[in-house]
């Protein structure tokens, strides 16, 4: 990896006074600003650029999708979390899936959709944390839905990729993305009118109902989960036989009365304390207690005296990420439905037993460990069988992929998870990685605009696990923001797209930071590494055991240092994994806000003022 003195960054740290918004497309982060400039908070610019992603990156995320939301106010010193994973509908059982003679939940389709939660979680961050009325911070998405906006070189692909089975299958994802017919080039002006008008109709009802901003967003949840919305969802999920990954067609299982049942809750974070930082994480109905236990295993090392990038080091990190994600696998789960021992797997104690198993050899076969003295297990995904004549079409190929990722000649393009990060002049902190809905989960659905998350495909069809299917559950997300204090303090913001590998990628650009000593910027620059040792979070449950990608242009000899120590490493080019990692933060001690954008895609773009 490359050191700081031969790193070569693309652009500057940047530094200003007012408030710093770090997203995964520019119109994001220039709605955010605007948001700022005109007096919102750190809360009321993410929200406003978490609506814009909606808009502008549809092959990543949607209206109907989900996030997950860390939060920091500086006033109170409180840190949160929005819970922004809707729960599976109510008639989500095993019986029920089993009946459809699956081993796996389908990656597309409806029968994976559970309760859309990430505009609940928005409005319910604006309700407890927010300063603005709606419109301003609905506008922008707004205006680009209906005014139009520049279609990113991966939608496009995505579309073009998909457009057959828009055509054949998916009528009204047809109608919102192919023109005139066809697949529209990278930088066509693209409209959505149908939620535009679906934002617009859901303003006007909570503008119409009063002037106070606390009744003008009631009112507009209402209006999604109790009203035309939820009522739209319902009446097409009920009627509508469709097409998904088993070559097969199904109906959904979500209902209106899923949707009125569900309210975005506001959560304490997981949290560890490591060196002079405190890091705050969602809980483990995600993978970011990940980040926290791999710190508290590194905690009891010197990492600063190994040379950053060089094979100690990489070996380390990626034996670590390894002991953690055993853990996610065999530990964690909605823990308002299954017993999780979070804070026995956060503890010094626990640690400690963690790190003993570090050698300086690959592990072939980490397992979970036993907290508290108890023990579980690691799922092993089933394959569905496919009829191979639905294989023929390249989009039903795309299918079987759960991910919002186009696979083409074995390279993955297209996106994959958004992010938007905010710091401002008052101290506060938000961090929010949005995703779900996007174009390639589900059908658009007619008179809304936007397609049904699929994120039930994350849960095993087997029973005991804390991830094991049932009604009314959240499954674990992969969607994993991050928020930093240092010494009390607000400190860092951050977060990045990359499914199951976002808390390996922002842990190297944390690292950077702390330990070496590289500025925001330069930290989302350093060569990004990662293991696939555990299944994906995603269908079909593929993994790469033993394996480390590491990018090209570090060290040139740490990919040899990783086989000798019994690593199979996978070099693939400089800047080319799906890392953009986002960072704002504040600098406390000269009354400064920072921001950074990693370059990985071209579009992650900060803004400072």
């Amino acid at each position: 990896m490359t050191s700081l003195v031969d790193m070569v960054v693309s652009k500057p740290e940047l530094v200003g006074q007012v408030g710093a918004v770090s997203s995964t497309h520019w119109l994001a982060s220039s709605a955010g600003m605007a948001v700022l400039e005109q007096g919102g908070n750190a809360f009321d610019a993410a929200a406003a650029a978490g609506f814009v992603l909606q808009v502008v990156e549809p092959h990543s995320n949607g209206l109907g999708g989900d996030v997950s939301i860390v939060v920091h106010e500086g006033a109170s010193g409180v840190t949160k979390v929005v819970c922004g994973q809707g729960p599976t509908p109510r008639a989500a059982t095993l019986d029920a899936f089993r009946s459809y003679g699956l081993n796996q939940i389908p990656g597309s389709g409806m029968l994976p959709a559970c309760v859309p939660g990430a505009f609940g979680a928005w409005l319910r961050l604006l309700a407890e944390f927010g300063t603005l009325p709606l419109a301003p911070v609905m506008d922008a998405s707004i205006g680009y839905a209906a005014g139009g906006y520049p279609l990113v070189p991966d939608a496009a692909r995505a579309i073009a990729v998909l457009a057959p089975l828009f055509a054949a299958e998916w009528p009204e994802s047809g109608r919102t993305y192919l023109v005139d017919g066809q697949a529209p080039e990278a930088g066509t002006k693209m409209r959505n009118l149908p939620l535009a008008e679906t934002m617009q109709r859901i303003l006007h009802e909570a503008e119409a109902a009063s002037s106070d901003r606390e009744t003008q967003i009631e009112t507009a949840r209402a209006a999604f989960y109790e009203g035309f919305v939820a009522e739209t969802i319902d009446a097409y999920v009920r009627r509508t036989d469709v097409l998904d990954a088993t070559g097969r067609r199904h109906r959904g299982l979500l209902t209106a009365d899923d949707l009125a049942a569900w309210r975005a809750p506001v959560e304490q974070p997981a949290a560890m304390r490591y060196r002079d930082y405190s890091v705050y994480k969602p809980g483990p109905w995600s993978q970011g207690p990940v980040f926290l236990q791999q710190l508290a295993i590194l905690d009891g090392m010197d990492l600063s005296a190994m040379p950053f990038g060089g094979g100690e080091y990489l070996h380390t990190v990626t034996e670590v990420a390894k002991l953690a994600m055993a853990d996610r696998e065999g530990w964690y789960g909605d823990p308002d439905r299954a017993p999780v021992p979070i804070e026995e797997l956060l503890s010094s104690g626990y640690a400690d037993t963690r790190r003993e198993l570090l050698g300086q050899s690959a592990a072939t076969s980490p397992q979970p460990g036993t907290p508290g003295g108890l023990r579980s297990w690691v799922p092993r995904p089933e394959p569905d069988l496919v009829d191979p004549a639905a294989l023929d079409a390249e989009w039903m190929r795309q299918l079987q992929s759960g991910m919002p990722t186009i696979v083409l000649k074995a390279t993955v393009k297209a996106g994959d998870t958004c992010t938007v990060v905010v710091a401002d002049r008052y101290g506060n902190l938000a961090a929010a990685v949005p995703s779900g809905g996007w174009l390639k989960s589900s059908p658009v659905i007619p008179g809304l605009g936007f397609p049904l998350g699929t994120r039930g495909q994350t849960m095993w069809l087997v029973d005991g696990h804390p991830n094991s299917l049932g009604p009314g559950k959240r499954p674990r997300t992969t969607l994993s923001p991050t928020v930093v204090l240092r010494d009390g303090d607000p400190f860092l913001a951050f977060g990045t797209p990359g499914g199951d590998r976002q808390d390996q990628w922002t842990l190297e650009t944390f690292l950077a930071i702390t330990e070496f000593g590289y500025d925001l910027q330069e930290a989302t620059e350093v060569t990004m590494f990662h293991t696939d040792h555990f299944p994906s979070s995603f269908t079909p449950r593929a993994c790469r055991p033993g394996v480390v990608v590491l990018e090209d242009g570090g060290d040139p000899d740490a990919a040899e240092d990783l086989r000798r120590r019994g690593h199979e490493v996978d070099v693939v080019p400089a800047f080319s994994l799906g890392s953009k990692v986002c960072i704002a933060g504040v600098d406390s001690g000269r009354g400064f806000v920072r921001a950074a954008a990693g370059p990985r895609g071209r579009q992650a773009y900060a803004s400072c003022r």
